[in-house]
């Protein structure tokens, strides 16, 4: 009996059509869905734009393999799982990897392994400048008109990582050897606008300020008159954040943490939340605002403390903000702050926890 006639009645599945497998020397692969995100690039072009911001410092004469090759094997591959260059020892002979490189998947191997490393180590100080002016090059560029107003969320999260790798350290809150990245997006239209890779223990409010007015000045560049409002969590609630925002003329709101001064200025509003449950056995939200000023700070601002009372217990939170008419609404402007919960979790499904340096 054939080998397929073999499989034929090892998987015969009754009145359904029999599972043939057959032995087959052609190239396979398991990565087809690269190929509409392919397609997609194509249209934006992101990764000519990423790669265009490269220096190449190779010998042409010697160079087999294009920048542009190296970086969507790099940026596609990320994506699909496959975050260690070691992983490219076998891409390099995967069809869709040499299609989304322009390939054709009966030529030569792409890039190697050690060839990756030595190219993403030879990337500069000022290539990475360049790339951050990409990214925010793509962010104008997706305004079909100058918007009138913009809200930016800056955020940290963990990126776990393993091995050897530079700047890579353990975190005792996560519990883990990681990167910090940090990221700031719109959530206008949910785009990344600015991103940076802080090492694993890093404050992550590290240089936020030097980055922000970056940033600003280049959105008011292309639009002189558009309103900003930065969100951020409480690591970013700190004087040097304040103090910026300030002199940018943007309107901020950031989480603060709880402190002794903080909490007994709330309590009234506790205790009212806490009568208020017990005679309804409906959870309760209260809201008021306080100028507050912390032994830091050089001036009062507005905080917002909001106190819940439900059957799990309580719960108090805290933000400073400069939103005009927080004083007056104060449960509308917390509830706004508090949308950035949402924009941070869809935040970390685009990004992923994988980073190209790793």
């Amino acid at each position: 009996m054939s080998l397929q006639g073999v499989f034929q009645k090892c998987f015969s599945l009754g009145a359904l059509k029999p599972v043939v497998v057959e032995v087959s020397d052609a190239a396979m692969t398991s990565d087809a869905g690269l190929i509409p995100i392919r397609q997609f690039d194509q249209v934006v072009g992101l990764s000519e734009r990423f790669s265009g911001a490269l220096d190449d410092f190779r010998d042409p004469a010697r160079t087999r393999h294009r920048l542009l090759e190296m970086v969507r094997a790099r940026m596609y591959g990320i994506p699909a799982g496959y975050e260690d260059q070691d992983d490219h020892d076998t891409l390099r002979s995967d069809p869709v990897f040499k299609l989304i490189a322009d390939r054709s998947p009966d030529t030569g191997d792409l890039a190697s392994q050690p060839t990756h490393s030595r190219f993403e180590n030879a990337v500069s100080v000022r290539s990475l400048l360049r790339l951050r002016d990409v990214f925010i090059d793509q962010f104008i560029g997706s305004f079909e008109q100058p918007p009138a107003q913009l809200t930016l969320d800056m955020d940290p999260f963990d990126d776990p990582a393993h091995g050897q790798q530079q700047l890579i350290m353990f975190h005792g809150y996560y519990g883990q050897y990681q990167y910090l990245p940090r990221v700031i997006t719109c959530a206008e239209n949910d785009q990344v606008v600015m991103f940076c890779l802080l090492f694993g223990t890093a404050n992550p409010a590290l240089e936020a300020d030097d980055d922000l007015e970056y940033l600003i000045d280049r959105l008011r560049a292309a639009w002189p008159d558009v309103r900003i409002h930065l969100r951020a969590d409480s690591a970013f609630g700190v004087p040097l954040m304040f103090d910026v925002c300030e002199r940018l003329s943007i309107d901020y709101s950031f989480g603060v943490r709880m402190n002794a001064t903080l909490k007994p200025a709330s309590d009234d509003l506790l205790t009212a939340a806490l009568k208020a449950f017990e005679e309804t056995g409906q959870p309760q939200r209260l809201f008021e605002s306080i100028d507050y000023r912390a032994g830091s700070w050089r001036s009062p601002r507005c905080t917002i403390i909001k106190v819940e009372v439900h059957a799990r217990g309580t719960n108090r939170r805290a933000i400073v903000t400069s939103r005009p008419g927080a004083r007056v609404l104060p449960a509308a402007s917390y509830n706004e702050y508090a949308d950035r919960g949402e924009s941070d979790r869809h935040r970390r499904n685009e990004c992923g926890c994988a980073s190209a340096a790793r």
